[in-house]
């Protein structure tokens, strides 16, 4: 017998299948893939050393570059952190809005997995019905913060502004219509049997495996199990809210679309139940050396200017000591560990970051399957590679 001959394929790092600057080495039996490797590093943009050399507030904007997809879950995650490191707790009316815009946020981010999944595996209609309410949600966040993208929004210690005149209605009116558009998604996706055939079967991976590599979020909930940081650990007020977490049974790539296509509906409930908790009331703490003064004192009151000056040019300085933060981002469990050294800026920040810990596990699901199973099993992952190559 002659010995089995592989080739060796590098898939990337340019590859527009790989959601960012990826680089998978496959070796190949023929169309089934022996081995995968995956190869980060191409797009390392340095953010948490960034942040060791920024202010608290000032480093806000650096997190909306990690999962670019979910800027305000990062904000959240980050501004949490350095809040249980200061022992402050923000007023209710800052935490509701924080809940709606992270559950916005989270849709927002799935219907562009959805869009980009289904053109991936060549279903091309539904991207641009899914374009279609994500530049919805980006017009709130133009809305709330003057920026569609990049938002910077959350602030330690509450919100850089109240919601503007008219916003709850901007809300209710998709609310209301969104329901409608997932039934579109799902008669194009659910029961199409092209879409079955590329996806039922395709990509498993056992519960155990996936706990013992980190996986979390959608794609370790596909797997049966019903761990969601928002019920485990509730953070922002969560405890209030009334929602259920979508789980499969066997984590494959439909059960990971099944999943997040349940999960947009939830956040559409706990979005709901955010506007009916919102109640008037300040959005920041009560706290001079955390929050500047209103404007309009700026050019009447010399204390305030002094006040607006140094908050700004120095910054508060928060207690030594670390903390550990997690929230539910739309990729998982997305933690931030923080250490502070007393002064006004982070002595070290690492992110725990869920596309990061989400990619071990694609050599365990795409060994022994097909060369063209591997791209509908990363788009079934949702990871983004700004997230990975902190």
């Amino acid at each position: 017998m002659t010995a089995a001959r592989t080739m060796t394929l590098n898939m990337g790092p340019q590859h527009p299948s790989t959601h960012g600057v990826l680089r998978l080495v496959l070796e190949l039996d023929g169309e089934v893939v022996v081995r995968c490797e995956p190869h980060i590093g191409y797009l390392h943009t340095g953010i948490e050393k960034g942040l060791e050399s920024k202010r608290y507030q000032q480093g806000i904007p650096l997190t909306d570059r990690l999962d670019y997809l979910a800027p305000l879950s990062n904000n959240l995650a980050h501004v949490l952190a350095i809040e249980k490191a200061l022992g402050i707790e923000v007023p209710e009316r800052a935490q509701t809005i924080r809940v709606l815009m992270t559950e916005l946020t989270r849709i927002k981010s799935h219907l562009v997995w959805l869009g980009t999944h289904a053109m991936d595996v060549g279903a091309m209609s539904v991207f641009l019905y899914c374009f279609r309410e994500r530049e919805q949600i980006l017009d709130m966040y133009e809305a709330v913060s003057g920026q569609r993208l990049m938002s910077s929004y959350f602030r330690v210690g509450g919100l850089a502004a109240d919601l503007p005149a008219g916003f709850e209605g901007q809300v209710q009116a998709f609310l209301a219509s969104f329901p409608a558009r997932l039934e579109e998604y799902e008669t194009l996706l659910t029961q199409n049997p092209l879409w079955r055939q590329r996806t039922v079967g395709i990509g498993t991976i056992r519960a155990a495996d996936a706990i013992a590599m980190g996986v979390s979020g959608p794609s370790l909930r596909a797997c049966g199990v019903a761990y969601d940081v928002r019920r485990a650990t509730p953070y922002s007020g969560y405890e209030r809210y009334q929602f259920d977490v979508p789980v499969g049974k066997v984590g494959d790539v439909y059960e990971r679309y099944t999943v997040r296509m349940a999960e947009m509906r939830q956040s559409h409930h706990i979005a709901a139940q955010a506007l009916q908790h919102l109640s008037p009331g300040p959005i920041n703490v009560a706290d001079p050396k955390l929050i500047p003064p209103p404007k309009t004192l700026l050019k009447t009151s010399m204390e305030a200017l002094i006040h607006h000056f140094k908050l700004y040019s120095e910054g508060f300085s928060v207690p030594a000591g670390e903390v550990y933060q997690a929230i539910e981002s739309p990729k998982g469990e997305l933690g931030v560990y923080l250490v502070s050294d007393g002064s006004n800026r982070p002595y070290r920040v690492h992110y725990r970051a869920p596309s990061f810990a989400n990619l071990q596990a694609l050599p365990r699901m795409v060994e022994g399957r097909l060369l063209a199973d591997v791209i509908a099993v990363i788009g079934s992952l949702d990871i983004v590679l700004g997230e990975i190559d902190r």
